[in-house]
């Protein structure tokens, strides 16, 4: 990276030192032979240029077609945006290189050094693909998510449904490259204070990283040890105590306490102030390893970005939190459980179509496979105890005892459905929203596991710590589905459908670093092993897949 910041300076002072004018070469190139070198060059198939392959072909063609293929960079201020657009993409959690910075100082410098048509035209045609690369990447993202896992069904549209090319004139033309960057791509609090948390851990990272803490005995209050100005120097780098105070202190004292409580409830460990075995890890990991949780965070919430709505819900799985905006504010958030390792919570959108209170609950295919048959072979009387009734394909209730289910290996000829009660595996409440893979969020018996740090507990669905408190915010009617009236409906223990009007998005998503209400960032662990993938990714080759492809 720091060539790249190396490389960029040196062209910001190239370009200052030419001047007020627009572009010193076309003073002295015919614009005419320009044009018909742009054309020819655009009419080249492979095209590449200084070692660039062009991977927007027909795209540059049509946009430079309906400009009469006459050039678009013909003002200096406007390439030093462009540039400093590209050198500050590491702070999104990008890489300048797939903006081809390099090869961009060196044409530039060349067209100031010998200018002709053939450079000028290059020129040209390089700034506006690596302009289409970098704003087709803060829309959509890198990696298309699809391709990473194909049960993420985010959309992906061009600005306001237009054609690309319409967009990319539309940029060249704008009055500000960053400003319209903005409009095209705009980014929630969530993104903004991340991408502000990114800088500062980049420049921690370019100063060294953090001191590790070596291992040893559990530290707590009043014990005198040398790794204590480990831990002091530690916390001092993000922020945690203040860096003018006595760094150089082996005393463990109440202030010193009171910072390591603060880191671990970042790192979601728990919050006790005593620096064991656990918390030590946590403040070894290097400040690389955060960068990259926070560059695949910034990636997926760029996947989701054209899902954001002024009310959802929000589900973040690797958070283990459920968080209801309002009106573009944050207005709630509470605790959740989530899919287990090999019954992983997928990440997608949907829209809540009901609410249902005290629903039965009909136990899905693969849940009566892998659990329920096999514990109704080792428990006759399982299905009583869950108040489990079976179902015939006429409807009519048979009685357990009758059937033989150890001739039944991966299905059966029975429906199998759990009445209402305090028991139902789903609670007091459900949220549909209907999609292929039977996901939903609902309340849960096992409220006691909300205490667990680590809340992967469900067979894939979100289980949600006060479902009440959600479904008065969805309804947004505090007189007729205020919180006593929703109990009361729970209460008659009768099952009833309610339809929320509009329907409320849900967006599921997998951050590994987030920020709370506080605006502070938060680092959670990679319990489904899934952020190399999309790291890879993100430092792999660059791809152009347009929307729709």
């Amino acid at each position: 990276m720091n060539l790249f910041k190396q490389a960029s300076t040196l062209l910001i002072v190239i370009l200052s030192l030419a001047g007020p004018l627009e572009l010193q070469a076309t003073e002295s190139v015919s614009a005419p032979q320009i044009s018909q070198d742009i054309e020819q060059l655009l009419r080249t198939k492979n095209l590449s240029i200084r070692g660039v392959d062009i991977l927007t072909p027909a795209i540059l063609f049509e946009v430079y077609q309906d400009h009469d293929f006459a050039p678009y960079w013909t003002n200096a201020d406007r390439i030093r945006e462009l540039i400093d657009l590209i050198q500050n993409s590491a702070d999104h959690g990008l890489i300048p290189a797939d903006y081809n910075i390099d090869q961009l100082h060196k044409v530039l410098q060349r067209r100031l050094a010998r200018p002709s048509a053939e450079i000028e035209a290059e020129a040209d045609i390089l700034l506006t693909e690596s302009l289409l690369r970098y704003g087709y990447h803060r829309r959509f993202g890198k990696v298309k998510a699809s391709t990473l896992d194909p049960d993420i069904n985010f959309r992906r549209e061009n600005f306001h449904q237009q054609a690309p090319t319409v967009t990319i004139e539309q940029a060249l033309e704008s009055s500000s490259l960053t400003d319209f960057i903005q409009i095209v791509a705009p980014t929630g609090p969530v993104y903004q204070q991340l991408q502000a948390s990114m800088k500062l851990y980049r420049d921690m990272a370019n100063t060294g990283g953090w001191p590790t803490v070596p291992d040893g005995p559990t530290l707590r209050v009043g014990d005198n040890d040398a790794r204590v100005v480990n831990i002091r120097k530690r916390l001092a780098a993000t922020g945690r105590i203040a860096d003018h105070g006595d760094l150089d202190s082996t005393l463990f004292d109440q202030p010193l306490k009171n910072a390591v409580k603060g880191f671990q409830l970042r790192h979601r460990l728990g919050q006790d102030g005593i620096v064991g075995q656990q918390t030590i890890a946590a403040l070894n990991v290097p400040v690389e390893h955060r960068i990259n949780q926070i560059r695949t965070s910034l990636e997926r919430l760029r996947w989701v970005n054209q899902e954001a709505e002024d009310t959802m819900v929000v589900v973040n799985i690797a958070g283990f939190r459920a968080i209801f905006f309002k009106d573009g504010a944050l207005e709630w958030d509470t605790r959740a459980q989530v899919g287990k390792h090999y019954r992983q919570t997928p990440v997608f959108r949907g829209d809540i179509a009901y609410m249902e209170f005290n629903p039965t609950w009909t136990i899905p295919p693969g849940i009566l496979r892998n659990d329920t048959l096999p514990a109704i072979k080792r428990n006759p009387n399982y299905l009583a105890s869950k108040n489990i009734r079976v179902i015939d394909h006429k409807g009519k209730t048979v009685d357990p005892a009758t059937v033989d289910w150890n001739k039944y290996k991966n299905s059966v000829p029975y429906t199998l459905r759990q009445d209402p009660g305090p028991n139902n595996s789903l609670g007091t409440v459900k949220f549909i929203f209907p999609n292929k893979h039977f996901v939903f969020l609902h309340d849960t018996p096992h409220r006691e596991l909300f205490s667990q740090k680590q809340r992967d507990f469900s067979s894939g669905c979100v289980r949600i710590q006060d479902p009440l408190k959600l479904a008065e915010l969805i309804m947004n009617d505090p007189v007729k589905y205020n919180r006593s009236e929703l109990e009361s409906i729970v209460d008659s223990r009768k099952t009833q459908r309610i339809h929320p009007s509009p329907k409320v998005p849900v967006v599921i998503v997998y951050l590994t670093a987030s920020v709370n209400a506080d605006g502070k960032v938060r680092f959670y662990k990679d319990i489904y092993d899934r952020d190399q993938k999309v790291l890879d990714a993100l430092n792999g080759p660059v791809v152009i897949q347009l929307p729709g492809a």
